[in-house]
């Protein structure tokens, strides 16, 4: 499959292997490598040729630093040696190779910084293109796959899989590699300066200083793995609980909720002092190995000294180079640690893209042509587990420009016919078509672009309402906006709070109400201006008073379009062209609300027992008003026909 960037990300990432649940470092590397050297970027491919000559030139002089040290300490002991003291004039030799070790010193870190800065655009390329990539294959899955993950885990996994990408990107390239590059040159000096004594001793020390690094490490990735758990378990915790912050309220379970981030951050804190005190033994193993070794070569070269083999300044060197060979050698144990710490993280990242999308566009789909809005289920069966079928031969039509109504209990079903329109779910069997077209062989962003939407429960981003309302159509100039706005009588109230169309809604719109909500999901809808309307319960969670203002935006929104309505409450589909009525997946009755009234079957049902509730809350509020005492019969069924449907 291939996953497409947005426009901001630049072309398409490349397609690859993906990595297998336990990844290893080089299938990580394979899978990142056309990321690092993009073969659609030479710019970025000049730039790794220019920072792999720097690279090379750095460590030469990097190995030219100690020998330097050793001919100034050579030359100083010759003098003495020789009795002429340390007058000035006898000083040019030294004074000039100590200067030489100064400059020497400062070219290398020019040259090593320079080639960071060169790889710098490359590392961060890579993050972007790959980031970017998990992101839009995250909006391709399917409306199952989120719905059975946790959004607060999924933000944790992108985090961190960002900084993995990051780290085992510039840990090899510009740790790793030179690392690896000034081992193979010191060990060429103890080799041709002195003996092959020399390089095995230091061989030796590196293998056991890599060894322990590797067991020491492997051990702590397990206790890394269980932190990390813990801590994505905390932060969930939190943003699940700050998300309900109004529901945590309503039931004062503050210290219920405390208690529950608590106990998840008790077993982070448990397992954070773990990984701190195995880094301290890992530490502690590695200096003592390296220690050991830096004594055998050294006690080596004064054995040689003693014979008369090697100089003072053969000492200096081999100090010099074991110190020298330290930094690295401590990189290699921070690279091998850093980069299998940043494979777990990645894995993660990785199995995103692993999940196929339950709904693709078939090979060679066109797009969507509507030419009337004629919307037809055929004999459709569905359900989410293949043991439970939810719909069951549903088969009806919208005409265009008319509306249909689907009313029945909770659980019927209802809400499934409008994610079956969207393909965020495709039918077991049957077919559903628009002027004809099976919405099957058509891509589903030209479906999507077709169908208006207005749910239940609006959810709007953190940010301005003008960004809401454009949402329903980005390129929207201000003044068609502000006519969506009006439409949806909404625009009045917009203009009276502070800021005006660039007010801050807030998380989830929560500095909105239900009302104000649903009007800015009206406007952005109208914005849109589809064929094809859904209205899905959009007025069950408002009060009587607001829903026949949000009733009355609705009727105007859907005049003209073909319009399915999910009802909850009966009285707002009265006037629908087409009542069904969805009992158990399957269509019990179907007809106009006078004619299903007439029949006296489930509907009629329904619409005495909704009449009866509504009878009963305005003789409360009346008594409320009135400070009366309730009627004896005030919550008698308000029929006979209600009495023989029960």
């Amino acid at each position: 499959m291939t996953h497409q960037t947005l426009p901001v990300a630049g072309p398409a990432a490349p397609s690859k292997p993906r990595v297998k649940a336990e990844a290893s470092l080089f299938t990580t590397v394979r899978n990142l490598w056309p990321y690092i050297w993009p073969s659609d970027r030479a710019d970025l491919r000049r730039r790794i040729y220019a920072a792999l000559v720097l690279l090379i030139v750095a460590k030469l002089i990097t190995i030219a630093i100690p020998y330097s040290f050793k001919w100034a300490t050579d030359a100083v002991v010759g003098k003495a040696d020789h009795g002429l003291g340390f007058l000035p004039s006898d000083m040019t030799g030294p004074v000039a190779l100590t200067v030489a070790y100064g400059v020497l010193r400062i070219v290398m870190a020019l040259f090593t910084q320079g080639r960071d800065a060169l790889f710098a655009s490359v590392a961060m390329h890579a993050v972007r293109r790959l980031a970017t990539e998990v992101f839009v294959h995250l909006h391709e899955l399917s409306l199952r796959y989120h719905l059975e993950r946790k959004t607060g885990g999924l933000t944790r996994v992108l985090e961190r899989g960002r900084t993995a990408i990051e780290t085992i990107v510039r840990m090899i390239m510009l740790t790793g590699v030179p690392t690896a590059v000034e081992f193979v040159l010191i060990l060429a000096v103890f080799t041709l300066q002195f003996d092959w004594l020399y390089a095995l001793a230091v061989t030796i020390m590196i293998i056991a200083y890599m060894l322990f690094t590797t067991v020491a490490t492997n051990w702590r990735i397990a206790i890394r793995q269980s932190m990390n758990e813990s801590d994505q378990d905390a932060n969930t915790k939190a943003i699940d609980s700050l998300l309900n912050f109004e529901t945590v309220k309503y039931f004062g379970a503050e210290e219920r909720e405390a208690d529950r981030y608590d106990r998840s951050m008790a077993r982070y804190e448990k397992l954070s002092v773990k990984t701190y005190t195995s880094l301290a033994f890992l530490n502690a193993g590695q200096a003592l190995i390296f220690s050991v070794g830096l004594a055998v070569v050294m006690i080596m070269c004064l054995r040689g000294i003693r014979a008369g083999h090697n100089t003072v300044g053969d000492f200096v060197l081999v100090n010099a180079m074991m110190i020298q060979l330290y930094q690295p050698l401590n990189f290699m144990g921070l690279v091998y640690r850093e980069v299998k710490q940043a494979i777990i993280d990645i894995e993660l990242m990785f199995s995103i893209l692993d999940q196929s999308a339950e709904v693709k566009d078939k090979p060679g789909a066109r797009d969507l042509k509507v030419t009337e809005g004629r919307v037809r289920f055929e004999h459709v069966n569905f359900g989410y587990d293949p043991a439970r079928e939810i719909l069951k031969d549903v088969s009806f039509e919208i005409a265009p420009g008319q509306t249909v109504a689907v009313v029945g209990p909770s659980g019927a079903g209802k809400s499934t016919l409008s994610r079956l329109m969207f393909r965020f779910y495709e039918a077991s069997s049957g077919r559903i078509t628009i002027d004809g077209q099976d919405i099957l062989n058509v891509t589903q962003k030209s479906l999507r672009s077709a169908i208006g939407m207005v749910p239940q429960d609006t959810v709007l981003f953190n940010d301005s309402i003008e960004y809401n309302i454009r949402y329903g159509r980005w390129e929207a100039s201000p003044e068609d906006i502000r006519e969506a706005a009006k439409d949806a009588q909404i625009d009045q109230f917009i203009i009276s709070v502070p800021g005006g169309y660039d007010a801050q809604v807030g998380e989830r719109g929560l500095k909105l109400s239900g009302g104000e909500k649903q009007r800015v999901a009206i406007a952005r809808t109208i914005l849109k201006a589809p064929p094809v309307l859904v209205l899905d319960e959009a007025t069950s969670a408002l009060d009587s008073f607001t829903e026949r203002e949000i009733q009355d935006a609705l009727v105007r929104v859907s005049r003209g379009r073909t319009t399915l309505v999910i009802a909850h409450r009966l009285s707002t589909v009265v006037a629908a062209d087409q009542i069904l009525v969805l009992v158990k997946g399957v269509i019990a009755e179907r007809g106009t609300h006078d004619e299903l009234l007439l029949r006296g079957g489930t509907y009629a049902a329904m619409w005495n027992r909704q009449r009866q509730a509504d009878a009963a809350r305005d003789a409360l509020r009346r008594a409320d008003e009135e400070g009366d005492d309730l009627p004896e019969n005030s919550f008698e069924p308000a029929s006979g026909s209600a009495r023989a449907a029960e």
